[in-house]
């Protein structure tokens, strides 16, 4: 019988247990932490965002990194996949605004529960509290690890599912890269994503917790789109964030991140023309008024404000004063209004970490590494990630179940889940 190490005990290290379990291996999970799943418990904001049930060409357009990769193991185990097997385990799920899957629970640790009762019933061993330090390799093979006390473990194979720098409180510090450098393999720069965004911006603090709705935010690097996106965003203290601030920092450049040209456009259901129309009705029922004043419909008072300082346009200006000019750049400021980005937030607030072991260097369909036989990698620690709505749970998923099922442990067949 193949004796496998998983270790990590997220949601890529628990199923690669379980997917391995279920090919007849002998499975001892290694966890850092006092409980399995602690970054899961935060997921969705408790809730779990699981999976996405979208199709296959949404799914990939989700994952703007390698996503080329990921082929194999999401056709082993898609989205649909992830949610029947989760129903068997007594765990239905709902499907909500953007095709994102939840437990009906709203229950991220019914997920945990869930998958660690079916590592019981499968025997796997957990051992919780042990921090891997090393791996045991000897010509070219990985033969166990060794955690931080000095105990050797051997295995047959190990799944390294540590997770990547995100959340760090949450035991995601790193661990996994080391120990696959020690194999000889390449981490491509880290950097934290789907993260809050600083911006340079002496307005912005004034507008903080102010969340806006239907608008659209763009990104421009030089000539080239990074992107360009209608939906919700909120201002802080020190900048953006948001649905649309998170996507977009997902697509931003590894360095020169202060050279991206951000844009919002606070009336994207109005052409120019439109707006300009509508700019001069508000100016004609309000006769006489300051600016101020005569847009008080148009916005929020404080992002009004914000907006006249964004156009050099004083709020006690009367609407007669207004020069050609500073129409114009009224207009501007409505339709494009500058945002200048300083810098990511840390990976204290980010949701997951970009970059990470090479793929190249990792076989796609088994995940097993191409430096050191026996060796295998699953979920965040790969460089491989997704925007948010479930796409990164399912990349821990996928990857996790494909690393278990290519162990290639001796026959003794328990049933699947």
């Amino acid at each position: 019988m193949t004796k496998a190490l998983i270790v990590g005990g997220g949601p890529a290290g628990m199923v690669a247990a379980i997917a391995a379990a279920e090919e007849g291996a002998s499975v001892t999970l290694l966890e850092r932490n006092e409980k399995l799943g602690k970054k899961l418990y935060i997921t969705g904001k408790g809730r779990c965002n699981i999976t996405n049930d979208c199709d296959r060409e949404t799914f990939f357009a989700s994952i703007p990194r390698n996503p080329r990769f990921l082929f194999s193991a999401y056709s082993r185990f898609t989205p649909q996949d992830l949610m029947n097997a989760m129903q068997r385990l007594g765990v239905p799920m709902t499907v909500e605004r953007g095709n994102r899957v939840f437990p009906a629970s709203q229950k991220a640790s019914d997920v945990t529960r869930a998958l660690a009762q079916r590592m019981q019933q499968l025997g796997v061993e957990v051992r919780l509290n042990t921090r891997v330090s090393s791996l045991d390799l000897r010509e070219g093979r990985v033969c166990g690890v060794m955690d931080e006390a000095g105990t050797l473990y051997p295995a047959d194979c190990v799944v390294i599912a540590t997770g990547g720098l995100a959340y760090p409180l949450t035991g995601s510090t790193g661990d996994g890269y080391e120990l696959a450098r020690q194999a000889g393999h390449r981490i491509t720069p880290t950097y934290p994503s789907l993260i809050s965004l600083e911006a340079y911006d002496p307005w912005i603090p004034s507008l903080q917790g102010l969340s806006l709705k239907n608008v659209k935010l763009t990104a421009r690097l030089g000539k080239k789109t990074l992107y360009s996106g209608l939906g919700e965003m909120m201002f802080t203290h020190y900048g953006i964030t948001g649905p649309l601030v998170l996507t977009l920092s997902a697509l931003l450049p590894e360095e020169g991140i202060r050279d991206v040209a951000v844009r919002l456009d606070l009336k994207p259901g109005l052409t120019e023309d439109q707006l300009k129309r509508r700019i001069q009705r508000e100016f004609d029922a309000h006769a006489g008024r300051q600016l101020a004043g005569a847009l008080a419909e148009l916005l929020p008072r404080r992002l009004l404000e914000a907006v006249l300082s964004a156009a050099g346009l004083s709020p006690e200006l009367s609407i007669h004063h207004l020069s050609r000019q500073q129409r114009e750049s009224l207009l501007a400021s409505l339709k494009a209004l500058p945002i200048r980005l300083k810098a990511r937030r840390g990976f204290d607030e980010a949701v997951i970490t970009r970059g990470g072991v090479d793929v190249r260097e990792v076989d796609p369909k088994t995940m097993q590494s191409r430096k050191a036989e026996g060796l295998y990698f699953a979920g965040e620690v790969l460089d491989v990630d997704g925007f948010t709505g479930g796409f990164n749970l399912q990349i821990a998923f996928s990857t996790g179940h494909s690393a278990g099922k290519a162990l290639k442990p001796c026959a003794n067949d328990p049933a699947p889940v």
